[in-house]
């Protein structure tokens, strides 16, 4: 059986993460994505297990106490982060797990797992992220500026990654199988490939 790794996929608000990560799971089942625990209550259609877990704020910071959560951020005073044994469960059953975080969240990860792959998705420039976050008409000028700030503070750590992959406009599909390539060649590591070599031993 092979060695299941963990993937990280993580990039500014406007880089298009959600559909690039939705792109990939559809076209490439085989690989899992976590699903993110959180003390806020589910919303309606919400389901237990699929959108998230939804623990009590005390359960919570038990979980942190115990190390058994791998990042964790704070939102309107609910906890939202990822639960190791979701991380665990994929890699035993030899499956490739993706997760969809933050920017803090994914260094968080890269401390705590060793061999996790980090992978940087960017737009293809500044004015390309300030018209996408326009394009929602969901929020203020206010609030749009805050996010083009906290993007280029993000992107500036883009070289503690082991990958950046850019979403052009309309190329969600092209970018996912992009990502599709990095995992692949990730496989192909000789730390994960010694058995090849027993064979002529």
């Amino acid at each position: 059986m092979k060695k299941g790794l963990l993937f990280i996929i993580s990039g500014p608000a406007g880089s298009g993460k959600g559909t690039v990560v939705n792109s990939l799971i559809k076209n490439h089942p085989e690989l899992s994505l976590s699903v993110s625990a959180t003390t806020r209550a589910p919303r309606a259609g919400e389901i237990d297990g699929v959108h998230y877990h939804f623990i009590s704020k005390d359960e919570f910071e038990k979980l942190i106490e115990k190390g058994e959560v791998l990042e964790h951020t704070t939102y309107c005073e609910n906890y939202y982060g990822t639960l190791k044994r979701e991380v665990l469960k994929a890699n035993k059953a030899g499956r490739d797990i993706i997760l969809e975080i933050e920017v803090d969240g994914a260094m968080q990860v890269k401390k705590k797992v060793r061999g996790a792959v980090t992978i940087m998705l960017t737009p293809p420039d500044a004015d390309s992220l300030e018209r996408r976050l326009r394009g929602r008409a969901t929020e203020t000028d206010e609030v749009i500026k805050w996010r083009l700030n906290r993007a280029k503070e993000e992107i500036k750590l883009i070289g503690n990654y082991d990958y950046s992959v850019v979403n052009n406009d309309g190329e969600a599909d092209k970018c996912a199988e992009l990502i599709y390539d990095i995992i692949k060649a990730e496989h192909q590591k000789t730390k994960y490939t010694k058995s090849i070599a027993e064979k002529f031993i």
